[in-house]
């Protein structure tokens, strides 16, 4: 009997499911068929209770300022597989990993080996997949079912590499959609919303040979995860609750209607996040992550996270995993308000299908894969702990410990020239006031940086496309030396104006770079040379699909000290409507890998941060980027513009300016990550050539500010000031900011790891908690039973504590952290130092210095003069004791 044959008061106790054999018993029940003659009543939970507190709207994006690009692979060990094969499914367990689809496939993730293919005949494919439960655990992982688009249920023996049963009516003629394991049960669901519950045998496994509980849930499934013991579905927006289970009077209906929020679009995946699955988190096609708690159903908020669709969500303790149909996998922080971007990096050369947590890991045991897999059939592997960032999070960490700062200025000036040339600020007497004032406001900086634009006549066509075209192996054509002559012009007047306005510093010039108009010319004082190296440059085609120059940027980096700073400077597109090419060319600028590598890795580790090798923008520990950005000011017309201008209303325009409303309004606008400082002046652009008149060309442009400075530095760069100037020989106005940028300087010595161990007799160490919060582990045995002797760690976050021996244990107090009074610190100062002959730096703090063990071995180095002579006295007296 199907479910729906039932009328509302009809008795139903059992019906049989597969005829195949007869023990197969299936009982069906919902809210519509009653039981033993008694209605079936749920216990549901109204809809105005559930949503009694509207959700907490926030307007913060996720923070990705501190993002780690680094992709996050496990050193040792298998990376990625490539399936060789049309792959939509993928299921980890253990040491074992299975795609599947037309041909399923396990792996062993340990070593990468092909465990087993299992090829499947037209028309039959498998729509949904997962590793079966089991009470047993030496039997994790070794069985797999298998869901087919005609409502078969395969399970694979995976040891024996062989199909073990084929349960061929489990769903007759449906397509089972999804696979969940469920504690000690199985729970498959057909594209009918039949629901079937397997309970475990007398094995306490579940199986396909026993009977199953049958449940009906609306059709439509677009997602659905297990959240403890009750089953979220997801149609649409809809979200509904239900709690499946074996016993005939449990109720299985949670909600009376079903959960949704308009302002987001259709459910795609989801996750539970907390070590107690408090939160329920579900991806969204917008690009948004809704947030339901589980006591009381009620929404907690909506994140817009991107503008793509959320493809697949996975929670490891509080990070939340996102893959995106871009290829793109987040991982953020959700402790944080806002939330942090903890990674960002291209996972997939194609959409993310879907990301799996291994949920059988075993902490402080195994390592925590996470697994995603793409639509390019490539099945990935990584370290759900993110260990790599933790290790360089905490060495940046400690910077204060190893580190000596100073502080630099640092000049920038932006200007978009209109082809101008040196003698058009001498005709029209502004250099006097453009560099004096220049000069005036800011003290001999320890750097100069003038970024220009247009530097050639862009609107002049067949100039710049005989330039755009230029072949790099062809003889400079005349028209490329008369703009490499206006290069070298302004570089030449440049160095002039510092000597000038400047005479009480000395300056050169550190370096220049050009592109199809850009041009970057760089000064710094004398007196750094010494502390400014490796110098690199690179530039960034945007124009005509990123093969040309005419838009784009050039990028300049260098170290000062073990610092690494990063000056760009930029012309994005023209145009009021052209927002969103800006914003592409923005992300391509920023995510080109065009500057060269730093292949020493602690080398990395101290000039870059976010994970980098230096490659990219983003990668530099400060960025300042400059130019003429072309945003534009929305929905307010020209003489609105003006008007506000003269009435120094300069707030009105900027609510409306399209940098500002992209860093509030799309979260996947790379420039959020930058800061700027406020604007109090006009707008910058466009003026007549000449006068102080907003453009009354033709077009007649509204006013915007198109010349900008941003930057970017970890709480280690301050901008001072941020004001334009008055230049009239372009219709652009130049705009300047000085800042002032901290600088560390690395003390190889005071960074050694571990530059010393305590030892201490066990008796004479207390852990006030016990042994509560401790994890051991025996690297012998690869057990955390306390065995010694063994290894120590916090079992939060993992940081090792000590190796504890039978007697004595080896403490490390580089890594504590100490509270109170000094006194604490006092009681870990070394009395003597042992192995002193394997150091791997001088102590000379005058204690004793043992080759060996104490007492043991002989005294070297500066050890005490007079423990010395005692302890050879002491040895003399034993030698004659002995005779």
């Amino acid at each position: 009997m199907e479910e729906g044959e039932a009328a509302n008061d009809t008795p139903v106790a059992a019906a049989i499911g597969d005829h195949r054999t007869s023990s197969d018993l299936t009982i069906y029940r919902d809210r519509r068929i009653s039981t033993h003659g008694k209605p079936l009543t749920a216990k549901v939970i109204p809809a105005e209770a559930a949503q009694s507190r509207p959700y907490r709207p926030t307007s913060d994006h996720p923070d990705a300022s501190r993002a780690n690009r680094r992709r996050p692979f496990f050193r040792q060990g298998l990376h990625e597989i490539s399936t060789k094969h049309e792959t939509r499914l993928v299921a980890l367990c253990g040491e074992y990993v299975c795609s599947t689809g037309h041909v399923t496939k396990i792996w062993d993730i340990r070593d990468g080996n092909l465990v087993m293919t299992l090829p499947h005949q037209e028309p039959v494919r498998i729509t949904s997949v997962a590793f079966r439960s089991s009470r047993n655990p030496e039997d994790v992982g070794r069985w797999l079912w298998l869901g087919t688009n005609h409502g078969e249920i395969q399970e694979i023996d995976v040891l024996k590499q062989e199909v073990a049963y084929v349960k061929s009516s489990a769903h007759p003629r449906r397509e089972v959609v999804t696979i969940h394991p469920r504690a000690e049960e199985m729970w498959t669901l057909d594209d009918e919303g039949k629901l079937h519950l397997w309970p475990p045998d007398e094995t306490g496994s579940p199986s396909l040979r026993s009977g199953h509980y049958g449940f009906r849930v609306p059709k439509g499934h677009s997602f659905s995860l297990v959240v403890v013991d009750e089953l979220w579905v997801a149609t649409g927006k809809d979200i509904r609750v239900f709690r499946p289970s074996s016993d005939q009077g449990a109720h299985f209906d949670v909600l009376a209607k079903p959960l949704s929020q308009a302002t987001a679009g259709d459910i795609t995946s989801g996750a539970v996040l907390g070590p107690r699955s408090e939160e329920v988190y579900f991806g969204h096609t917008d690009g948004k992550v809704s947030i339901y708690a589980r006591q009381g159903y009620r929404c907690l908020n909506i994140v817009s996270v991107s503008l793509y669709k959320i493809s697949s969500l996975a929670g490891v303790g509080y990070h939340l995993w996102a893959g995106f149909n871009t290829g793109m996998v987040y991982v953020y922080d959700t402790r944080t308000d806002p939330w942090t971007v903890k990674k960002d990096w291209r996972g997939h050369e194609s959409p993310v299908t879907d990301i799996v947590v291994d949920r059988t890991h075993v902490p402080r045991l195994d390592p925590l894969r996470v697994v995603s897999l793409g639509i390019d059939s490539f099945v990935r592997l990584w370290d759900g702990l993110l260990q790599e960032d933790w290790l360089e999070s905490e060495m940046h960490s400690r910077h204060a410990d190893y580190c000596t700062f100073r502080n630099i200025s640092a000049l920038v000036t932006t200007w978009n020239a209109g082809a101008s040339v040196p003698n058009s600020l001498q005709r029209s007497g502004a250099e006097d006031t453009f560099f004096e004032e220049l000069a005036r406001h800011n003290d001999a900086p320890d750097v100069l940086v003038f970024g220009f634009q247009e530097l050639v006549d862009l609107e002049d066509t067949k100039l710049t496309a005989k330039n755009l075209f230029r072949s790099s192996k062809r003889k400079e054509t005349p028209n490329h030396e008369q703009i490499s002559a206006q290069y070298r012009a302004w570089r030449d007047y440049l160095t002039r104006m510092v000597r000038e306005y400047l005479p009480s510093e000395s300056y050169y010039l550190l370096h220049t770079a050009t592109m199809v108009g850009l041009f970057t010319c760089v000064f710094a004082k004398t007196c750094q040379s010494e502390s400014v190296r490796d110098v690199q440059s690179a530039d960034v085609k945007c124009g005509m699909a990123g093969l040309y120059g005419n838009k784009g940027a050039l990028v300049v980096r260098f170290a000062v000290d073990d610092s690494s700073l990063c000056f760009v400077n930029c012309h994005l597109a023209a145009g009021q409507s052209h927002t969103t090419h800006r914003n592409n060319d923005v992300a391509v600028i920023l995510e080109s890998p065009e500057l060269p590598p730093e292949r020493d890795p602690a080398r990395r580790i101290d000039l870059y941060v976010g994970g980098g090798d230096g490659t990219m923008i983003l990668d530099h520990e400060i960025c300042i980027l400059n130019g003429d950005l072309n945003y534009r000011i929305d929905t307010m017309g020209r003489d609105t513009v003006i008007n506000a201008i003269r009435a120094n209303n300069l707030a009105k325009p900027l609510e409306r300016d399209q940098l500002l409303l992209a860093r509030r309004r799309n979260p996947g606008f790379r420039l959020r990550t930058f800061n700027e400082a406020p604007i109090t002046f006009a707008p910058t652009y466009k003026y007549d050539v000449g006068t102080d008149t907003y453009d009354t060309s033709e077009k007649k442009r509204a006013p915007a500010w198109c010349d900008r400075l941003l930057y970017r530095g970890f709480d280690r760069i301050e901008q001072l000031h941020y004001r334009r100037h008055e230049v009239r020989v372009s219709d652009h106005r130049p705009v300047s900011g000085r800042f002032r940028i901290q600088v560390k300087k690395i003390s190889p010595k005071q960074r050694a790891p571990f530059q010393w161990a305590a030892i201490f007799h066990k008796e004479d160490i207390n852990f006030t908690n016990g042994h509560h919060d401790l994890v051991w582990y025996d690297s012998g045995e690869k057990t955390t039973k306390h065995k010694l002797p063994c290894k120590v760690t916090c079992s939060h976050c993992r940081s090792p504590i000590m190796d504890e021996g039978r007697n004595m244990i080896l403490l490390f107090p580089s890594l504590l952290k100490f509270k109170g009074s000094g006194e604490d610190i006092k009681k870990f100062a070394p009395s003597c130092h042992m192995f002193y002959g394997q150091r791997m730096l001088d102590i000379p703090d005058g204690k004793p210095k043992w080759t060996g063990l104490n007492e043991k071995s002989d005294l070297i180095e500066d050890s005490p003069p007079g423990k010395v002579k005692e302890l050879k006295r002491k040895r003399e007296e034993d030698s004659k004791t002995k005779d």
